[in-house]
């Protein structure tokens, strides 16, 4: 036997120690340096929205958190270790002078306090910093709510699982953490020091190393059975079945019956642990432990297997009823499905044009813009200046104009400074002088510049109106006072606004003025050389610190998306990806929809939120991988364009998710009598709550167990039919999906028309119309869902043909294929619209536009034709007016459009007339002077051979307008030649 062995370390000089000291607060700096310099500028953000106390209460829970899961982990790896040092054998024997455990173990003692203190302090500072991430659950435990529901296995209120429950089971994961890891620093130390050998036939275990390792287990199988009490509540979560979530028979008759068992084997292997490590007895705790070990197989896993394979698969639908039930009944209540409103609709029917003409609320508000397609016609026609843009996709909303109420296409003009030319990307030019957008655009969503005839004319585009600085009233009479964009979501860099006249550059605000200063709250005041200093190394901009533009009054702003505003402001909340502009009370406002969420309502549906909102819509921030089975739209928020101001605004006070956030943060969310009606008019139902709404629809309309479990009556969102390869019948499941369209309509059962989101649905892997789901925006009963469900049995001349079968007729007509012109031009891009379903005199009525696009950088897309379809008839035409003729008859097109509306000039001939060519003498000479059809049919005919040269040489050159004014002639001159043979 051998004494420990001396410490024989040298030690290291004062300058090697004050180098290290020196190297430790550098790293230490670089490591907590871009932290605090991010909480200050935060802290900074927060103060100039008003919203300080959401930054503390966060940053406070982080932090209380962080210290007391370090000290938890950490102070137990540290007992551990003080409990292996202090009762560590006074003899070690060496085995040799080569032996590898006495260096290690000389290194450790000669620095037992680095050690000792060192360790544990890493292990909690870990611990913590991946504890502090949870602050959300730990809030909720502490401000949680009743729902008023309970769950229909255990009779618990559904607040338990959604507040109680999962801080129960973090608490739980944390302490098993803590003493599985002073678990292994205990066995560590004790073979450092020799309490464990491994020398010698099969090694040895002093007696303090045996008892501090046995309550360790003995401590680790008693969380067991904590963990196996709540694991009961867990089983209503179970998403072990492909078909629903919750428990399923199999869970309730062996899982929750062996949770019990092996809890009370847990107790029981617990004290054997206990009682053996101060008898030493080592054979009653290992007896136990194969005991449990054996149990968890048997019960746990065995018994359960046997139970699925032989009673419930052979009897699936009788055993399962009960769990499905519970589930339709949980997912319906957890996704607010529970008061949709079905309606048996034929979906079939021969209408004459006057019970069309008598459907003047959805007829007349038919929208023929598509905002995914018309950014670059906006930005070129409206734009105006290179450095002002427009979102990849615009949005739609509603506006009351002399007394009629009608969608839009509206947009927020707002600088992009992407778009700055080479010589205008100076850092003032990017940052002080090109500092906001001007104006709020919107253009009537069902109007077209009609062609006029003539050498110039042209036609196919937006009626859009822009009120701005020069014109408030610019955009179709809605009036802006604040037509400045100083945050939208194309400004994603920051601004420095402001400061004293004659030495602030000025920002551009419209051609003739470039003099404007900042006036608005907005912004964090940067005139000081502190903040200069700290946005200079925040943005890593030296001319911040040095630029004498920078002046009393200047201003930073910075987080200038409204998306990431409301995120910053309430981070609790899941925040739609599509927020829009509206003019409210004068001033432009981005209204973003906040979501309430939450994973753990009993037997309620699993869904990936990021899966179920994909569809072919770009331009769309996407939601982030999560996954929910609860869902509220109880937030609105509201960002003023101009100062920044960020408003957040309850749907439903008594929300239970929201209310126990509004615990934590009180003050935040103004309650749902401060909603101006002004402000309400413009709610939109929203899109990505929708998108979850539809995907669970085309399951959970089935009320029947049994009919839910044969999934025969399931449906699908369809394929978006207008993309690349999604007609294919063939991929009746493949593609995107298609999106849900915001539509001004008067739905059956409706009075007038309202503005709602509509979606088509179709049986499950069929391609036929199965449904037609819309949810109203309308104040008077906004969220609420109708459903037209269509037979789906019988024979094929019963079904109505869905998106992807009416494209196919589409691409398929005649009249299409005749226009080789204008669709198979090298030079030109043919650009499907959205495809919309609309319900109409008991059937479904299609509409499509049809864009065309020249091949260069700076075209954009024109209206040139529209398609329809209704019972099987297709009607195709420059206008929708004539399409619509072409479909129901003559005049019917009038209850559609006005005058004013239409697109590129149609060249194409009904389908149903027979124009015949210019008459010739056999020579392929007109009639002469005097003879029938002379002299106006002559020059009828030369302008026609002129027209058509134009339009040959136009397609050669490539030039888009001119190919579409020698269309417009093309067309004058026939019906010039026309008129002269009628008149002949």
């Amino acid at each position: 036997m051998a004494t420990r062995p001396p410490v024989s370390l040298p030690k290291l000089s004062r300058r090697s120690r004050l180098l290290l000291i020196l190297g430790g607060v550098v790293v230490l700096a670089l490591l907590l340096g871009a932290r605090l310099l991010d909480t200050y500028v935060d802290w900074l953000w927060f103060g100039e929205v008003g919203a300080r106390g959401v930054f503390t209460t966060v940053v406070i829970t982080r932090v209380v958190l962080f210290f007391a899961v370090a000290a938890l982990v950490g102070g137990l790896v540290a007992l551990s270790l003080w409990i292996a040092y202090r009762t560590r054998p006074v003899f070690v024997p060496v085995s040799g002078a080569d032996d590898p455990v006495a260096r290690y173990r000389t290194t450790v003692v000669s620095r037992i306090r680095l050690f000792g203190i060192g360790i544990p302090v890493l292990v909690g500072l870990i611990a913590g910093a991946s504890a502090q991430n949870d602050w959300e659950r730990v809030r909720l435990f502490f401000n949680g709510t009743s729902f008023g529901q309970t769950d229909p296995e255990f009779g618990l209120d559904i607040g338990f699982y959604a507040f109680s429950l999962p801080f129960y089971n973090w608490i739980i994961g944390w302490l098993f953490v803590a003493v599985v890891v002073s678990f292994l620093a205990a066995l560590g130390a004790h073979y450092l020091f020799g309490g464990i050998r491994l020398a010698g036939k099969g090694g040895t275990i002093a007696g303090p190393a045996r008892v501090q390792l046995a309550i360790l287990v003995g401590v680790f199988v008693l969380l067991k059975a904590v963990e196996y009490f709540f694991d009961r509540y867990n089983l209503l979560m179970s998403d072990g079945n492909e078909l629903f979530t919750g428990a399923t028979y199999t869970d309730l008759a062996a899982r929750l019956p062996a949770k019990w068992i092996l809890l009370c084997i847990s107790l029981f292997v617990a004290i054997a642990f206990f009682v053996g490590a101060f008898l030493r007895n080592v054979q009653l705790p290992a007896i136990a432990l194969v005991l449990l070990l054996l149990s968890g197989i048997l019960v746990g896993v065995a018994w359960p297997a046997v139970l699925e394979q032989f009673e419930v698969k052979p009897n699936a639908i009788e055993k399962e009823s009960e769990s499905i039930q519970r589930n339709m009944d949980a997912t319906r209540a957890a996704f607010g499905l529970q008061d949709v409103k079905y309606e048996d609709y034929s979906g079939t029917t021969e209408a004459s044009p006057e019970e069309v003409r008598s459907e003047t609320g959805t007829i007349s508000n038919i929208r023929l813009l598509d905002p995914g397609v018309l950014e670059p016609t906006f930005t070129q026609r409206v734009g105006r200046e290179n450095f002002y843009g427009f979102s990849e996709k615009l949005d739609i909303d509603r506006y009351e104009v002399d007394g009629e109420l009608q969608d839009y296409i509206v947009a927020a003009k707002e600088i992009k400074t992407s778009g700055l030319a080479e010589n205008q990307r100076s850092w003032i030019n990017r940052h002080l002088r090109y500092t906001h957008g001007n104006g709020f655009v919107a253009a009537p969503a069902n109007t077209i510049d009609r062609a006029v005839e003539g050498a110039d004319s042209e036609g196919g585009y937006p009626v859009a109106g822009t009120s701005d600085t020069q014109n408030p009233t610019g955009a179709q009479g809605i009036e802006v006072t604040e037509p400045r964009i100083y945050y939208g979501e194309l400004t994603t860099d920051y601004a420095i606004v402001g400061g004293q006249e004659g030495q602030a550059p000025g920002e551009y605000d419209t051609a003739s003025d470039s003099s404007y200063l900042y006036t608005g709250e907005g912004g964090v005041p940067i005139d000081n050389w502190f903040n200069r200093l700290v946005f200079a190394a925040k943005e890593g901009e030296r001319n911040i610190l040095f630029s004498d533009a920078i002046s009393e009054g200047s201003k930073m702003m910075y987080n200038r998306d409204p998306r990431d505003r409301v995120e910053k402001v309430a981070p609790w909340l899941t925040v739609d990806g599509d927020p829009y502009p509206a003019v409210i009370d004068g001033k432009i406002k981005w209204i973003v929809d906040g979501y309430t969420t939450i994973n753990n309502y009993p037997y309620a549906q699993q869904t990936a939120l990021d899966d179920a909102t994909q569809d072919s819509l770009s331009g769309v921030a996407r939601q982030q991988p999560e996954t929910i089975n609860y869902i509220r739209n109880s937030v609105k928020a509201t960002v003023d364009a101009f100062d920044g101001t960020v408003s957040l605004y309850s749907l439903d006070d008594e929300e239970p998710v929201l209310k126990a956030w509004r615990n934590v943060f009180p003050g935040v969310v103004k309650p749902t009598s401060e909603i101006t009606p002004e402000l309400r008019a413009h709610f939109r139902y929203p899109e990505d709550m929708f998108k979850v709404q539809r995907e669970l629809l085309t399951k959970y309309h089935v009320q029947n167990p049994r009919e839910f479990y044969s999934t025969e009556t399931f449906w699908d969102v369809p394929v978006d039919p207008t993309q690349d390869g999604a007609a294919d019948p063939n991929a009746a499941a493949s593609g995107p999906n298609q999106p849900a369209y915001y539509l001004l309509a008067e739905a059956p059962g409706q009075d007038s028309p309202t503005f709602q989101i509509t979606s088509s649905l179709t049986p499950l892997r069929r391609q036929y119309l199965a449904a037609w789901v819309s949810v109203s925006s309308d104040p008077e009963d906004y969220g609420t869902m109708r459903v037209l469900r269509l037979p789906t049995g019988g024979d094929a001349g019963s079904q109505v043909e869905g998106p992807v079968q009416v494209q196919n007729r589409f691409q398929s007509d005649p009249r299409v294929a005749q226009e080789r012109t204008l669709f198979n031009n090298p030079q030109i891009n043919v650009i499907y619209g959205n495809l919309l379903t609309l319900p109409v005199a008991g059937g479904f009525l299609y509409v499509e536009p049809v864009y065309i696009r020249q091949k260069n950088e700076n075209s954009y897309p024109q209206l040139a034709r529209v398609l329809v379809s209704y019972g099987g008839k297709i009607g195709f035409s420059s206008t929708l007016s004539g399409a619509l003729d072409q479909v129901f008859g003559e005049g019917t097109g009038d209850v559609a459009t006005g005058p004013e509306q239409g697109g590129v000039p149609d060249t194409t001939p009904d389908e149903n007339e027979d124009t015949p060519p210019p008459e010739t003498d056999n020579q392929g000479t007109p009639p002469a002077d005097g003879e029938p059809g002379g002299t106006e049919l002559d020059q009828a005919t030369a302008d026609i051979q002129a027209a058509l040269t134009k339009l040959k040489n136009a397609q050669q050159s490539g030039d888009f307008d001119a190919q579409g004014a020698a269309l417009a002639e093309l067309d004058a001159a026939a019906r010039r030649w026309e008129e002269a043979q009628g008149g002949g």
